[in-house]
């Protein structure tokens, strides 16, 4: 660990810097998130960490999982090439744990075999604001909120006509390009983006020579219709079209994956259609939405081949929500909804539905102190009903400081696979976590810095895992983690801003067995990451980013090592005028050669370049 913490420290030292715009101090930071109703963040007892959009421009973002993976206690694996399957895991819980958001519907693929989301096909091109929580929270959000809730919020539209656009090329014949409007107009208001990425990508398997190339090209849209001060409409949609190519062979001497000829397509729908309805100047918001999450996968053993796999997921849901203040000091979140949720494998046909019902209690007793407590029922067509508890607290005196506690509950209903595929039990229990945290920050120097410390622990029991006993999926596994997150941020002038975050996260298998207290599978114990930016007075933006990860192991009994790793970025740009600015940036500056799974390639060196354009 000494090691870890030198160069951690020799890295904030060597950065580069890059700018950041002043935030405005005396408007709160609000959070939707934890409670799923906004929120100044000095209210929110849970850690959230929150991305915007001059933050995913600064670091020029292409895929939001490499942006995720330098927040606290987070960690990212992808199998080989850009836009390969892709997994986001939050303080050591599993991927497929992890409830991903994208404008108010959940996108978690009711088709894959953990119901997972697949980050590798999410992109940057109209992604407007980040919010990762960490631990369970599965009051308002329900089933898969066990290791955290990533919440994406793509562009909303502004007062008046404004436009952006972007163009970008580099290695691998690598094209990466964006355009997008927004606008509104008395009653009316729209934004609509679309996106373009092509490139030749790297060979998959690591040991391959065969370049695994990727494509997507994507749009999401917003509209809103106010019929009358606080009444309206709201109509929302994403779409993503991607072909990437994989590595599935498998080389008999080495035992290895290998070249191949197979690649795979996704086509994502998601969209939601709600009426929002608010009362009382305010104090009685109300929310009606439908929403549907509609993902299509197929594999191909090589180009004009047959189909080698298909998976069909579809997820709609009906949903209530109520906000009401009856007094200053007291807020009562509630809701009600119901998920119906299919899938077809090409074998199996399935379907089920669960209906739920929640409630928040948000109270004040002192100006300085907010308590939230909530429960959540979620009654399942199949395995039955299931009671969710929360409560957090946080204590903002007027010093700068804030104190938050939380304990959280989360739960994740079976998957439609692991329910009824050939392999499944239609008798599995949801898996179930229970977390506590507690943390401080503390600002000094007017808000110029500002230093976090967090602990938390996690235990997760009833986990669904695959018996080799039965051949059949049973809730077989346990789990636990615990840890602490470090955050730092200081602005020492206002054309200098330095972040670094720290994770020290302890993994352990509780399963009977013989894995029975080996750490859990691609959880490196220690992660960091160290962000420098610089603004000169002329315009020239220069940054850099260096990202520090401890080692792990690829498998469940510890036997194959994945050996830690440093990256480091660097990043400029200069605008010509106030609307055009050229940008480049080199990633993995060293060519360090790493594996995030074992047998999978990664990016070694690679720059790129581009130009951005911005009309109001």
């Amino acid at each position: 660990m000494t090691k870890f913490f030198l160069l951690l420290s020799a890295a904030a030292i060597a950065l580069p810097a890059y700018a950041q715009d002043m935030p405005d101090t005396d408007a709160p930071e609000l959070v939707v998130t934890a409670s799923r109703v906004a929120q100044p963040a000095s209210e929110i007892g849970q850690a959230v960490t929150v991305i915007d959009r001059a933050e995913i421009e600064r670091r020029q973002t292409v895929v939001i999982s490499d942006l995720l993976a330098t927040t606290p206690g987070v960690t990212v694996t992808r199998n080989g090439t850009l836009g390969a399957l892709t997994g986001v895991r939050i303080r050591g819980a599993e991927s497929d744990q992890t409830l991903v958001v994208i404008d108010g519907v959940r996108v978690n693929d009711p088709a894959s075999t953990g119901g997972g989301f697949d980050f590798g096909n999410l992109l940057s091109s109209s992604v407007e604001r980040i919010e990762v929580l960490r631990g369970p929270n599965s009051v308002p959000w329900g089933s898969q909120a066990i290791g955290g809730v990533v919440n994406i919020i793509t562009a909303a539209p502004t007062e008046g006509v404004q436009a952006r656009a972007h163009a970008e090329y580099g290695y691998a014949d690598s094209m990466f390009a964006s355009a997008g409007v927004s606008g509104k107009s008395g009653p009316v208001s729209g934004s609509l983006t679309g996106g373009y990425l092509k490139t030749d990508g790297i060979s998959s398997a690591a040991s391959g020579t065969e370049r695994d190339g990727y494509r997507q090209y994507g749009a999401t849209g917003r509209l809103g219709v106010e019929f009358a001060p606080g009444i309206g409409l709201d109509l929302r949609g994403y779409f993503a079209d991607s072909k990437v190519e994989i590595d599935d062979g498998f080389d008999p001497e080495t035992f290895v994956v290998a070249d191949s000829l197979a690649y795979g397509t996704t086509q994502e729908l998601y969209g939601y259609a709600g009426l929002h309805a608010n009362f009382a100047d305010g104090r009685f918001n109300n929310r009606v939405a439908f929403t549907i999450a509609d993902i299509n996968r197929d594999n191909f053993a090589q180009p004009g081949g047959d189909v080698s796999f298909i998976g069909r997921g579809r997820s709609e849901r009906y949903e209530y929500q109520g906000d009401f203040r009856p007094l200053d000091q007291v807020r009562i979140v509630a809701g009600v909804e119901r998920e119906n949720s299919r899938f077809n494998d090409g074998v199996t046909y399935a379907d089920t539905g669960i209906t739920s019902v929640y409630g928040q209690l948000i109270v004040k007793p002192l100006e300085i102190l907010t308590i939230t407590g909530g429960v959540r029922n979620d009654d399942h067509e199949d395995f039955g009903s299931h009671t969710t508890f929360g409560a957090n607290a946080a204590l903002a005196p007027h010093t700068g400081t804030t104190v938050r506690a939380s304990y959280g509950e989360g739960f994740k209903a079976p998957t439609l696979y692991q329910l009824f595929s050939e392999y499944g039990d239609r008798d599995l229990d949801p898996e179930t976590a229970r977390n506590f945290d507690i943390g401080i920050e503390q600002a000094f120097l007017d808000d110029r810095a500002r230093v976090g410390v967090t602990y938390f622990n996690r235990r997760t029991r009833n986990q669904i895992d695959f018996d080799l006993g039965t051949f059949t999926y049973q809730n077989i596994a346990r789990a636990e983690a615990d840890g602490v997150e470090f955050t730092l941020a200081l602005r020492p002038v206002d054309a200098l801003t330095l972040t670094a975050n720290y994770s020290y996260i302890h993994t352990e298998n509780r399963a009977t067995g013989a894995n029975y207290g080996n750490d859990l599978a691609r959880r490196p114990t220690q992660t960091a990451s160290v962000n420098a930016d610089y603004r000169f007075a002329f315009g020239l933006s220069v940054g850099g980013t260096v990202s520090l990860v401890g080692d792990s192991f690829d498998d469940a009994g510890n036997t194959t090592r994945l050996d830690g790793y440093a990256l480091a970025s660097v990043r400029a740009e200069v605008p010509i005028n106030d609307r055009i600015a050229l940008y480049g940036r080199v990633d993995n500056l060293a060519d360090a050669r790493y594996q995030t799974i074992a047998g999978y390639g990664t990016y070694g060196r690679a720059a790129y370049g581009g130009v951005r354009l911005r009309l109001k």
